[in-house]
C-alpha cells in the first residue's frame, strides 16, 4: 500500500487568519453573505453562507487557529484524490446537495434526516479543536457541528447496541478507485460516541463546511487520529460487535480501531512523538489523546494502549 508523505506548506502560501477575516467582515458590508445567508441551506455549498449565530462551545481550546487557506487546501480525502492538494481542486466530484443521512441499525427509531433538518435540530456550536493526523502534521480548526450523542439520542440506540459504523458517500463514476476498499467506512464504540467532545461536523470558520472538507457532513473525534473522522456521511449504524474499518483493512498492522492519538505508540514507518503543526517551523511534542486527556482517558482505564491502538 503506498502512502504518501506529506509536503511542507511554505507560511508565504497561507493567507493569514486575520486578513480572512478582514475580507469576510468586507463582504459583510457589501452584502454579500447577507445574499448567502438566504439561500435554502442546500444551495449554500456554491456560495460560502454563514452558518451564525453560533453557540462559543466552552469545550474550545484558546491555541491560535490553523489559517483558513491551509484548513481548505491540505487535506486528506481519497475520494478525491490522494495528494493533499487535490480534494480543494475536485470538489466538482461530490454534489453536497440533496443530500440526507440515515440512522439505521440497532435502534429503535429509524431516521433519515435532510441535511437542512439536520442544521435545525439543536443549535450550532462552534468548537475550536486541536487535530492531529497520523503522518505527523497538526492544525487547529474552528469546527462547526453538533453534538453526536443528541442524534444517537433521538434514534433511541437499543441495549445490545456497543458500535458506532459511519459509512461516506462514494460514486464510483466520478470519485477515486483503489486505493481502499470503498465506500469508506470507521467506527467508535458507543461510549466514545457519546463523548462530549465527539460532534458531527456542518462547517467551519462560520461557514457552510468545503467540500474538500467533507461536506455537507463529517465527523470529528479530537482525541483520535484524523483518520477517524470520516467524511461526507451518508450512514450512521448502530451494531453489537466492533465493525472493520476501511484502514484497518487496508493496513492492520498500521492502522488500529482505537486510533487514539499515542506519543508512545509509533506508526511502523514514522514516530508519532512529535508533531508539527501547518504553518510552523519547529516541531511540537504529542500530547497524549492530543491534549484531551482530562475529558477522555477515564474510557480506556485497564486497556493496553499499545496493543489496542
Amino acid at each position: 500500500m503506498l502512502i504518501r508523505h506529506p509536503a511542507d506548506i511554505l507560511p508565504s502560501e497561507i493567507t493569514d487568519s486575520a486578513v480572512y477575516l478582514e475580507r469576510r467582515r468586507f463582504l459583510a458590508q457589501a452584502g454579500t453573505l447577507a445574499l448567502a445567508g438566504a439561500l435554502p441551506a442546500g444551495l449554500a455549498h456554491a456560495a460560502g453562507q454563514s452558518l451564525g449565530p453560533l453557540i462559543k462551545s466552552p469545550l474550545s481550546i484558546g491555541e491560535s487557529q490553523t489559517p483558513y487557506k491551509a484548513v481548505t487546501t491540505y487535506n486528506n480525502f481519497y475520494e478525491l484524490g490522494t495528494d493533499k492538494e487535490d480534494p480543494a481542486q475536485n470538489t466538482h466530484r461530490l454534489k453536497p446537495a440533496p443530500w440526507t443521512l440515515r440512522i439505521e441499525g440497532l435502534v429503535n427509531k429509524p431516521q433519515t434526516i435532510g441535511i437542512e433538518q439536520l442544521l435545525k435540530l439543536v443549535p450550532l456550536e462552534e468548537r475550536i479543536y486541536r487535530m492531529r493526523c497520523v503522518e505527523g502534521w497538526s492544525m487547529v480548526i474552528p469546527w462547526v457541528g453538533i453534538p453526536l450523542a443528541s442524534l444517537l439520542k433521538l434514534a433511541d440506540p437499543q441495549g445490545s447496541a456497543k458500535y458506532v459504523e459511519f459509512i461516506s458517500h462514494y460514486d464510483k463514476a466520478t470519485m477515486t478507485r483503489g486505493v481502499l476498499d470503498w465506500p469508506y467506512n470507521e467506527g467508535l464504540r458507543l461510549d466514545e460516541a457519546r463523548n462530549p467532545l465527539t460532534i458531527l461536523a456542518v462547517g467551519l470558520y462560520g461557514e457552510v463546511l468545503p467540500v474538500q472538507n467533507g461536506a455537507p457532513v463529517r465527523l470529528v473525534v479530537p482525541w483520535k487520529y484524523g483518520f477517524k473522522g470520516a467524511k461526507s456521511l451518508v450512514a450512521i449504524r448502530l451494531l453489537e460487535k466492533q465493525p472493520s474499518t476501511a484502514w484497518m483493512k487496508a493496513g492492520p498492522s498500521e492502522y488500529g480501531f482505537y486510533a487514539n492519538v499515542n506519543p508512545e505508540v509509533d506508526h511502523p514507518r514514522w514516530s508519532q512523538a512529535t508533531e508539527r503543526r501547518i504553518g510552523e517551523f519547529t516541531k511540537r511534542k504529542t500530547l497524549m489523546f492530543n491534549g484531551y486527556a482530562d475529558q477522555v482517558a477515564s474510557m480506556y482505564s485497564g486497556m493496553d494502549l499499545r496493543r489496542y491502538f
